[in-house]
């Protein structure tokens, strides 16, 4: 019988979740919910250092708004816990001990000094720098006065460096390492009493019965330190498969978070107004694609046809355009309902309306982020879209300008001002047949009288139905603007 699959996401808490961790977290998700496993969180805080504040409740909270659901985690515990590093170190103690006891592992009482110089001697003869193992046979007597001096060790694990490890890539396939790549006998517990990455991440995987690791190809070099703790507890591996680099599509580079072009956090994104379901989307198609041509997908579409076998060779390309593409597609088959809190947030954030505004406003507002349903990419442009209807003065480009420079512009718009005037109510019905009024006075019609209305009052030749612009301009905005562009003819 086939072993249930088990996989897991496992971030630091050093920041909030960045695109490519996203990315990984999704495959794992997908990849478990398609085979009806188990997808696991751990978070990996042995870095004392470097972890944040409220970086593991960041990286759940965001996981939870894209869309996922796990089934062991630091907030649902299983039995076998605990899932933060910082908690286990008993348990990789009782590892490491059982390597010394082997001799597969040994005391480095080195200070960071001797290694850099090491280091500079081998750079020095034109070779790779690596751990020489000037601590690898140390006697008894010399352990014992290294401790005397107070030197806090090490623990290094020794490399069987003639060996030669091979292993099938998910994505990539065959793999071939050749033990003295890695760099000599590297460390497993650091000065600080806490295991290496390397270390920790095999005991972690092993003892949660982990069969799969999909993970980012900046992984690999790591996959061969790691095969060699799994040989050295005759403990079988899980399946490894590294997924290729995300890189800027506008420069080809590998996606850095010093590459300020493109936002790359999902906080950054989830406060701009883009939607769950489409991040969920176009990141899932980031490095693996779908039989066929198609691109928009609901979360349960892509779990019943996500294939590791689909993943791609080569880089995925993050396109900022596609993106937005893809977030309007999900904005227009959005409910106005759902779409109204999101933008209306920016609009209070942006100083527009008040953060509390009256019932009447409510409705206003609900009316306006209605013109711009279809047009949004996300819930933040709408304070861009809709200036027109919180600015007093008109700012008119060359075309626009030409527009206005009709021999007939003068009559039409003198014409609707007067009917602005009277028309009762002022709302959409009213307002077009005032339009219908005016050609029917001026004899102007077409594009010559629509195009002069539009321009002189939203000071915009293209935007939402005029009828609906107009009622939510007002009528004192209406003539105002209408009084401005005619004292400028």
């Amino acid at each position: 019988m086939a072993k249930k699959i088990r996989v897991r996401y496992a971030p630091s808490p050093t920041g909030h979740l960045h695109i490519g961790n996203a990315r990984t977290a999704l495959f794992n998700y997908l990849f478990a919910r398609h085979n009806d496993g188990d997808f696991i969180i751990r978070i990996e805080d042995t870095d004392q250092k470097r972890n944040i504040e409220r970086g593991e409740e960041s990286q759940l909270e965001n996981l939870e708004w894209l869309g996922m659901d796990w089934d062991e985690g630091p907030d649902k515990p299983g039995k076998y816990g605990p899932y933060r590093q910082s908690e286990r170190k008993d348990i990789y103690d009782s590892y490491i001990e059982q390597l010394l006891i082997a001799n597969r592992a040994y005391h480095c009482y080195c200070t960071e000094d001797e290694l850099e110089e090491e280091r500079e001697q081998q750079r020095a003869r034109g070779e790779m720098p690596h751990y020489g193992g000037r601590c690898a046979h140390l006697s008894a007597a010399e352990k014992a006065e290294k401790e005397a001096s107070g030197i806090v060790p090490t623990i290094r694990f020794r490399v069987e460096k003639d060996n030669t490890y091979t292993f099938n890539d998910i994505v990539k396939g065959e793999i071939n390492f050749e033990a003295s790549s890695v760099g000599g006998d590297f460390i497993i517990r650091k000065r600080d009493g806490f295991p290496t990455y390397n270390f920790a991440v095999v005991v972690d995987d092993h003892l949660m019965g982990i069969t799969h690791v999909l993970r980012g190809d900046d992984h690999i070099a790591n996959t061969p330190k790691q095969m060699m703790i799994y040989e050295a507890f005759d403990w079988e591996y899980p399946e490894f498969g590294h997924m290729t680099l995300i890189i800027n599509s506008e420069t080809g580079k590998k996606l850095s978070k010093r590459d300020e072009s493109i936002l790359q956090f999902i906080e950054q994104y989830k406060e701009l107004g883009y939607l769950p379901e489409a991040m969920f989307n176009f990141i899932t198609l980031l490095g693996w694609s779908p039989v066929g041509e198609e691109e928009i997908f609901n979360q349960e579409e892509l779990i019943k046809m996500f294939d590791p076998a689909r993943l791609s060779k080569s880089p995925a390309a993050f396109d900022a355009k596609k993106l937005e593409w893809v977030n309007n597609t999900y904005m227009k088959e959005s409910e106005l309902d759902a779409i109204v809190p999101l933008a209306t947030k920016h609009l209070a954030a942006a100083g527009k309306i008040d953060e509390n505004p009256d019932e009447a406003t409510q409705e206003w507002v609900k009316t306006l982020i209605s013109l711009y349903h279809d047009q949004m990419s996300y819930a933040a442009e709408i304070v861009e879209l809709s200036e027109l209807f919180f600015t007093e003065t008109l700012e008119l480009n060359e075309a626009e300008k030409e527009i206005l420079s009709d021999e007939t512009v003068p009559t039409v718009l003198a014409a609707f001002k007067e009917q602005l005037k009277v028309i009762e109510p002022f709302e959409e019905a009213t307002i077009k047949a005032a339009i219908k009024a005016v050609q029917k006075e001026t004899g102007v019609k077409g594009k010559n009288l629509f195009m002069p209305i539009r321009v002189a009052i939203s000071g915009e030749m293209h935007g939402p139905e005029l009828g609906k612009t107009i009622e939510l301009l007002g009528r004192e905005k209406s003539i105002s603007h209408l009084d401005t562009v005619m004292a400028s003819l």
